[in-house]
């Protein structure tokens, strides 16, 4: 089997994107992790956040850590073979992806009629694939968040329903502290990990980029989504915790109950077992 052709420098792939003009970008969300330090990273093309070139599709693919991979450029197979290659470093991985397609137009003047929805860039360097992909990225965590959120808020309703038709709640501990671990593990990941709200760190070192990542981060409402989940998460955990506290106090109630039962039966065994009076 022949060795794969070495991967070019990043302003050949970027030419080679470039000489296309109109560039396909596919973003994958492939699980909660992406082990990035195990990852065979030679001859990257950029890092932080990873750009490697695809030799084959000449094509550009840029990982993050947080489980997402941007492709520019790369065709069907392309794509699978990069897919199956990161398989073995993907922590928990997803049964269905979550995906999302832009296009990228590279060339002077403004994009043609009816084609307004693409990014358009009058030239391209690294930089701007790197930016482009953290903002795609964000927005399939916060996709992924929102629909994980929205089917909480499917279970959590009728406990509230009932809470409010009955005053009182079926529902077990163990159950509702599940719903709290989900509730501060999407917060772990949205703070700690995917850092919805932050600003990528590639601009500090590239100022010039302020402008398209103010305007990326306005096209797909960053902002605004990362905030709306934010107060659904909050709204999510005081629920739980409310429930939670109703049903442990439930619990301590009967409980109690148990124990005055067992000190009346106590009582009554020993009144049983006095002599009879004469």
């Amino acid at each position: 089997m022949p060795a794969d052709p070495p991967l070019p420098a990043a302003a050949d792939a970027i030419a080679a994107l470039a000489a296309r003009g109109d560039i396909a970008v596919r973003a994958l969300l492939l699980g909660e992790r992406l082990d990035l330090r195990r990852l065979d990273r030679a001859k990257p093309l950029a890092t932080a956040p990873l750009a490697l070139a695809l030799p084959a599709a000449g094509g550009v693919a840029v990982l993050f850590r947080y489980g997402a991979a941007v492709l520019f450029g790369a065709d069907e197979g392309a794509t699978a073979r990069l897919l199956a290659a990161l398989a073995p470093f993907v922590a928990e991985p997803f049964a269905s992806p979550e995906t999302e397609t832009a296009r990228l137009r590279i060339g002077p003047g403004p994009p043609p009629a009816g084609d307004e929805g693409a990014i358009a860039l009058p030239h391209c360097a690294i930089e701007h694939l790197q930016l482009i992909a953290d903002v795609l990225a964000k927005s399939l965590v916060l996709a992924r968040y929102e629909t994980v959120m929205a089917g909480m808020f499917d279970r959590i309703e009728p406990l509230a329903a009932e809470l409010r038709a009955r005053g009182r709640v079926n529902a077990r501990g163990r159950v509702l502290l599940r719903q709290i671990g989900v509730v501060l593990g999407i917060q772990h990941r949205m703070v700690g990990r995917a850092e919805t709200a932050e600003k990528p760190e590639l601009l500090w070192d590239h100022p010039e980029l302020e402008r398209l990542h103010l305007h990326l981060a306005e096209e797909y409402e960053l902002r605004e989504r990362d905030r709306a989940l934010d107060r659904k998460l909050d709204l999510a955990g005081r629920t739980v915790e409310t429930l939670l506290g109703l049903v442990q106090a439930r619990s301590s109630l009967r409980v109690e109950w148990y124990i005055v039962a067992l000190i009346l039966a106590e009582l009554g065994l020993a009144l049983y077992a006095l002599p009879p009076l004469r």
